[in-house]
């Protein structure tokens, strides 16, 4: 790697990346490369979706973790190698530990979802649950490095890490020679800072955009700053790119190369995760879905053909349940109702009679007598509904009022 005589601080280079895809030849898979239909006719331009979703661990964060750990010394690999995630960074940090025989430990927060734990063991680290947050497993897992002499592999903040994941944009070029944006999800910057360190050299004319989750965006502020700044809070669904500052390394890149940063509401992200699942069918949490959320959100403002970068699959059950319960929501496919009727037999029935007229699917139920707001012969009604869009939902509020109900607002 070179370094700045500026700041000191290291630079990635196109020969970096090219060097990181022959040491990956056989480890890391060359994601496909899909159409989205759906997309194209949106944006009006063709669309493609880069699937690093369906990478070995799920996610693109293998390609970094393996170039980081294979580039060290015999001595620092006996010491072994020590990460702090919430998912993705463990799993690829554990499978390049167990294919080049290193002994890996890897903190993981005690919130972390039980199928990223499992998944993390699995590939064979040692997994220690520690702090409920993010920051707090870090600091215990660089407490660890100083105690034992294991390296600690950051899991953006490296030139190694950089060079490897800039290996997705030599594909893109590769897959779609004729590609004019590249949209990437942006969480400390290693992704789209490799990506922008390689096509920017081959390709100048192509637009690098990268995205951030709104509630945590730290690259704006820190680019108006000249500089890596904090934000105070990071709260998002997408624990993959909830960063709270920069990367000293990626935001130098990102600073020269990327043409854009943009951020996407929680609505659109959960909107995405949507459209990934019901049109590309394709698995993708929300972090790896923040690309289709820009598209979604100013399909105007990307010039074709775009390629999306799918990052990452690793998503709970649990969550992706919620996820697309949100994302129904957010594009007016699922409609919660609340409203009173008088406490007599058949009530229920005949209300419940009135939505099966206008198709619209009844999910939840929950009915309360007991309120001491509630008069005598009152009870209230709170609904959850399954419909088709915002014409549908507006087609049942006029249904129920038709009928004679109230709905609490």
């Amino acid at each position: 790697m070179n370094y700045s005589t500026a700041d000191s601080l290291p630079t990635v280079t196109p020969d970096d990346v090219r060097g990181a895809q022959k040491m990956l030849s056989g480890v890391a898979r060359v994601t496909a490369m899909e159409g989205s239909r759906h997309l194209s006719q949106l944006v009006g331009a063709p669309v493609h979706l880069k699937c690093e979703n369906l990478q070995r661990t799920g996610s693109f964060k293998l390609r970094g973790a393996y170039v980081r750990i294979a580039g060290l010394l015999p001595e620092e690999r006996a010491a072994g190698v020590v990460a702090a995630s919430a998912g993705n960074h463990a799993q690829g940090v554990a499978l390049a530990s167990a294919l080049l025989g290193v002994r890996s430990t890897v903190f993981m927060p005690k919130g972390a979802p039980l199928p990223k734990i499992s998944a993390t063991r699995e590939y064979g680290a040692d997994v220690r649950l520690h702090g409920q947050v993010v920051d707090e497993t870090l600091a215990a897992a660089q407490e660890y490095a100083a105690e034992t002499g294991a390296v600690f592999i950051h899991p953006f903040d490296h030139p190694d890490i950089i060079a490897g994941q800039g290996t997705v944009g030599l594909e893109i070029l590769e897959q779609c020679p004729d590609v004019r944006t590249i949209v990437v999800g942006t969480g400390g910057g290693g992704l789209v800072a490799g990506i922008a360190t390689v096509v920017k050299a081959l390709r100048p004319d192509v637009r690098v955009v990268g995205v951030q989750a709104r509630g945590a965006a730290a690259y704006p502020p820190s680019l108006a700053a000249g500089r890596p700044v904090s934000v105070e809070s990071a709260a998002t669904m997408a624990d993959g790119i909830r960063v709270g500052r920069p990367g000293d390394v990626p935001f130098r890149i990102v600073r020269e190369l990327v043409d854009e940063v943009r951020t996407v509401s929680e609505d659109a992200l959960s909107a995405a995760v949507l459209l990934c699942m019901e049109r590309a069918k394709l698995v993708v949490e929300p972090a790896g879905a923040s690309p289709v959320a820009a598209l979604l959100s100013d399909p105007g403002a990307f010039e074709g053909p775009v390629v999306a970068v799918l990052s990452g699959g690793n998503v709970d059950p649990v969550l992706l349940q919620r996820i697309l319960r949100h994302g129904m929501a957010a594009q007016g496919r699922y409609l919660a109702v609340r409203l009173r009727l008088t406490d007599r037999p058949g009530a229920l029935a005949t209300l419940l009679g009135v939505l099966s007229l206008v198709d619209a699917n009844v999910l939840d139920v929950s009915h309360v007598r007991t309120d001491p707001r509630l008069g005598l012969t009152e009870a209230e009604v709170e609904l959850h509904l399954e419909t088709k869009g915002p014409e549908h939902c507006a087609e049942v509020g006029h249904a129920l009022r038709e009928a004679g109900y109230t709905v609490i607002d």
